[in-house]
């Protein structure tokens, strides 16, 4: 595709999965209509941007359009040269997070955990390393979705200014605990992926994933 063409593209994706979200999950007769229609845009646009027809594309309407894939959550574990994490407490449940959210389409999962941390803290990062990917159902996360869940080891920029956070509602504070001193409400699906973070950190390269699950 050309450039115009991955775009266009990028912003079909987009949007097609903002209607999947909304068809599956709104109640409203009328939002679920719209959501069909944005479908329809989507359908259009790729035409445009692909070498699919009309006729090739309109049969994925109740499969590949109306299914949104498994939630896409990005989280930082920032340690310090102390051995130290950076965690910030939650504002919605007061529980204590890695900072993180959800992944952007037309972001790197990287860019999308940088961009979820300055938000949450106004502290500019880079990635490290590859802490895992977790499924949701299994590391203790209580969502009633099913996400996939990918933590990047973080170290925070030498000399970086600390800005205002952009998203500062979405948490209370934030503040450095000890690998063995974590608080005591921690978000239970952080707990488990912190231990992993650690272990990276101390210097086993192995990313974690799921496969003692098969």
């Amino acid at each position: 595709m050309t450039l115009p063409s991955k775009q266009i593209a990028t912003w079909a994706d987009l949007l097609r999965d903002l209607a999947a979200q909304g068809l599956n999950f709104s109640t409203n007769s009328y939002d679920k209509e719209r959501y069909a229609k944005i479908q329809d845009l989507v359908i259009e646009m790729l035409t445009f941007a692909t070498n699919w027809s009309l006729e090739e594309l309109v049969p994925h309407r109740e499969t590949f359009f109306s299914r949104p894939s498994p939630i896409m959550t990005g989280d930082a574990a920032i340690i310090n040269e102390s051995g130290q994490i950076l965690l910030i407490q939650r504002s919605d449940n007061h529980l204590w997070a890695m900072p993180g959210g959800l992944l952007e389409v037309g972001e790197t999962p990287s860019e999308g955990v940088l961009r979820e941390v300055f938000e949450e803290t106004g502290l500019f990062c880079k990635v490290t390393a590859l802490v895992g990917l977790f499924d949701s159902r299994f590391c203790g996360t209580t969502h009633p979705f099913q996400l996939y869940q990918i933590v990047f080891l973080c170290k925070i920029l030498d000399d970086a200014e600390v800005m205002e956070p952009p998203h500062k509602h979405e948490s209370l504070g934030l503040k450095w605990f000890d690998e063995i001193s974590l608080p005591e409400n921690m978000d239970p699906g952080h707990i488990s992926r912190i231990s992993e973070a650690f272990r990276l950190w101390h210097g086993d390269p192995t990313p974690f994933f799921d496969y003692e699950k098969f």
